[in-house]
């Protein structure tokens, strides 16, 4: 068997190894970086926006750098001088019952980290964003966003993660089928009711009004054979000039929601294949495979869970004499990082894999040349960087890269 020094060592490791791979990717993407406009996005960037462009991707770097550096040193610093530990064990004079300590003791780390990583995330909302056209936060709203998020973490991820511990507690062996079993119902509730419930806690949703660009979407809607009622518009500007738009819920909860952003920078041809393309995702059941894939990988890591966190030797790894739920799951979550980053890569595979199926099915049902020519418009707009590295994009690109994209359409013309 393992020992709890050489398990020690190992957490560090995995911890140095996350650290150093996310810096060599970024380094990788940021030699592919220029500033002159490379032949190919001639008629894609101007010289002049291509690099504000660079000049933002380099500005996310510096202060993601600096954020990841001191975040890993922190983290480090903890394990080294069992800052954890310390932790757990002045909670212990304050509560012995396990749910209430394991709420606690994870509570205050996530608070402490939000709080630690707050000045990065004002610089980068009110600096960076600033200053490059995108932001439009007031400090009022991001105070309430704040706030409403400590909420809804405290009540939905302090609820869950309780009712967690207390199944743990009480079945022990079937407990990563059954904390399975209530995650899964909770992310099929929150694919259906996210933007119903959730969403309006932050921004307003509104039915897209009656006129030429509802009437084309429907027309669209009906020669495709998809039956949509709820098409919405979200103001997406309170917060960003940038544009987006997302497909929701199953059924007759699903819904369509645009940017008013979007809105204001679209053409009606554009934004249809836009739509065209989110109900190319619905007609080719991407939405039921995502959560599908989603729903066995969580229950893989309840699994793999189960198999040590009951073990003393992961509360020894940290120096700890108590063996725990949460110590468990704190070196847990450490350990099991690596499997994490495989599943990811796959998962990133299988949807650029969906994102090209369902430009496809926009390009062939609707008009190749609208969607190109929208995917055109948002990334210019939002500053994307659209010659990154390969490797970048394998590990961390869930869409593929602007130029695959048209050149996938260009086939399909």
């Amino acid at each position: 068997m393992i020992s709890a020094k050489v398990l020690f060592v190992i957490i560090l490791t995995v911890i140095i190894f996350n650290y150093m791979l996310e810096q060599f990717l970024d380094f990788l993407n940021s030699r592919y970086w220029s500033d002159k406009l490379p032949d190919e996005l001639n008629g894609i960037y101007d010289p002049e926006r291509y690099k504000k462009s660079q000049e933002y991707a380099k500005a996310k770097r510096k202060i993601s750098a600096l954020l990841n550096t001191l975040s890993t040193l922190l983290i480090i610093g903890l394990f080294w001088w069992k800052g954890f530990v310390i932790l757990d064990d002045y909670l212990r004079t304050i509560t012995e019952n396990q749910i209430l300590l394991g709420l606690m003791f994870f509570g205050i780390i996530g608070f402490v980290a939000d709080i630690l990583s707050l000045p990065f995330d004002l610089y980068n909302t009110f600096i960076i964003e600033e200053k490059f056209g995108f932001n439009k936060t007031t400090f009022r709203t991001y105070i309430f966003d704040k706030l409403k998020g400590w909420l809804l973490a405290a009540v939905l991820g302090g609820g869950l993660f309780a009712l967690i511990i207390w199944i743990y507690l009480e079945t022990t062996a079937l407990f990563w089928l059954f904390a399975w079993g209530l995650i899964g119902i909770f992310m099929i509730f929150m694919s259906m009711f996210y933007s119903i419930l959730i969403v309006p806690l932050f921004n307003k949703q509104v039915p897209l009004a009656d006129g030429e660009l509802r009437n084309a979407i429907e027309k669209f809607a009906l020669k495709a054979g998809f039956a949509l009622d709820n098409i919405y518009v979200i103001d997406g500007s309170k917060r960003s000039s940038k544009a987006n738009a997302y497909f929701s819920g199953f059924g007759p909860k699903k819904r369509i929601v645009l940017f008013d952003t979007l809105i204001q920078n679209h053409t009606v041809e554009e934004l249809v294949a836009i739509l065209a393309h989110e109900i190319g995702h619905y007609k080719k059941k991407h939405t039921y495979l995502g959560l599908g894939i989603s729903l066995v990988q969580t229950g893989l890591m309840f699994f793999v869970l189960s198999l040590f966190v009951g073990n003393q030797i992961l509360s020894e790894a940290l120096g700890s004499s108590n063996t725990s739920f949460h110590i468990g799951v704190l070196v847990f979550a450490i350990l099991y990082s690596p499997v994490s980053l495989v599943l990811g890569l796959l998962t990133n595979y299988v949807s650029r894999k969906h994102e090209f199926e369902a430009d496809k099915f926009a390009g062939e049902k609707f008009n190749p040349d609208a969607l190109g020519s929208a995917l055109k418009k948002l990334s210019v707009n939002n500053l994307s960087n659209l010659k990154p590295h390969p490797i970048y994009v394998f590990f961390y690109y869930s869409h593929p890269p602007l130029l695959q994209r048209l050149a996938a359409l260009n086939k399909i013309k």
